[in-house]
C-alpha cells in the first residue's frame, strides 16, 4: 500500500511540476511530514494515531509548498533543477532538525528511528487500517486528475485554450499527491526515491499519457517497495536493513543518471 501510494505520488508531482526530478523525497515532502510528527509528538504529546496522519498531511503540504516557493525565486522562474535543490536542501535540513529533536529524548530516540530512515517492518492490518480512509482519498484524486494532467503536459496557455482550468487542475492534483504522501509517511517514515524511479520506468514502458502512466506507476510502485523490503530482510540476516536505505541505494544512482542523461527542462 505505501509503495503503491508514493509511486503514484511521485508521477503526479511530475506531471504537475513538469520536473522529471520530482519525487516526494528529493522535494522535501516526505521529511517535511516526518518532521511535523517528531515535533507534535515531542513538544505537544501527540499519541493519536490519526493525529499523526493529520499532523503529516499538514507538514507534507507545508514543505511543499515552501519548496515551490523557493524554487520560483530568481531568474528563471522555478525550473526542474532549481526545485531538485530546494528540495534537496530543504530534505536535508528536515532530516537534521528530526535527529535534533529525537537525539536528546532518550524515551522516545530509539521507536523513533522511522522517522529519520523509514521503513515498512511494523506493517499491520490495524495500521493500514488507521490510514486507508486517507489513501483511498490519495488514490482517487489522483487517478482521477489524469486527464488533467495531460492536458497540463501541453503547457499551460494551450491547456487553458482547451478549456482546462489549470490553477484548479494543478492544486487539485497536488493534493492528492500530499495526501498519499502524508499518509504513507504517517505509518511508513520518510521513504525515499520509490516516486523518482517508477513513473521513470512505467514512462518507458506506457509512454506520457498519464490515464496509463498512473495506474502502472501505482502497481510497480507497490512491486519496487516490496522487493526492496525483501532484498532488505534477505542480505542482512538475521538483522534486517531498513526499507527507506535500500530504495536510496536503488534511487541515488537512479537520480544522477536522469540529470546527467541531458539537458531537461521539463516533461
Amino acid at each position: 500500500a505505501i509503495g503503491a501510494a508514493l509511486g503514484l505520488a511521485g508521477g503526479v508531482m511530475q506531471g504537475v511540476t513538469r520536473n522529471p526530478l520530482a519525487d516526494p523525497g528529493i522535494l522535501g515532502v516526505n521529511m517535511g511530514a516526518s518532521l511535523a510528527v517528531v515535533t507534535a509528538v515531542a513538544f505537544f504529546g501527540l499519541t493519536s494515531p490519526t493525529g499523526y496522519i493529520w499532523v503529516a498531511i499538514v507538514g507534507a503540504a507545508l514543505s511543499a509548498l515552501f519548496v515551490h516557493t523557493v524554487g520560483t525565486l530568481g531568474r528563471g522562474g522555478a525550473t526542474p533543477l532549481k526545485l531538485a535543490l530546494a528540495g534537496a536542501a530543504t530534505s536535508a535540513a528536515f532530516a537534521s532538525l528530526v535527529s535534533a529533536v529525537i537525539l536528546p529524548r532518550n524515551d522516545i530516540a530509539g521507536s523513533f528511528k522511522l522517522w529519520q530512515i523509514g521503513g515498512v517492518g511494523g506493517a499491520s492490518f490495524e495500521r493500514i487500517g488507521q490510514v486507508a480512509p486517507f489513501l483511498v482519498v490519495g488514490f482517487a484524486v489522483c487517478l482521477l486528475s489524469a486527464r488533467a494532467l495531460n492536458s497540463l503536459a501541453l503547457g499551460d496557455e494551450l491547456a487553458a485554450g482547451l478549456g482546462e482550468r489549470v490553477a484548479v487542475a494543478r492544486a487539485v492534483a497536488a493534493l492528492g499527491a500530499v495526501l498519499l504522501c502524508g499518509a504513507a509517511t504517517a505509518v511508513a517514515g520518510p521513504i525515499g526515491f520509490v516516486g523518482l524511479v517508477v513513473p521513470h520506468t512505467c514512462r518507458l514502458l506506457v509512454g506520457v499519457d498519464h490515464r496509463w502512466l498512473l495506474p502502472l506507476s501505482t502497481v510497480l510502485g507497490a512491486v519496487l517497495l516490496t522487493a526492496a523490503d525483501v532484498v532488505g530482510r534477505i542480505v542482512a540476516r538475521p538483522s534486517e536493513i531498513d526499507v527507506g536505505i535500500v530504495t536510496a541505494l536503488i534511487g541515488a544512482p537512479f537520480f544522477i543518471y536522469i540529470v546527467r542523461r541531458q539537458k531537461v527542462r521539463a516533461l
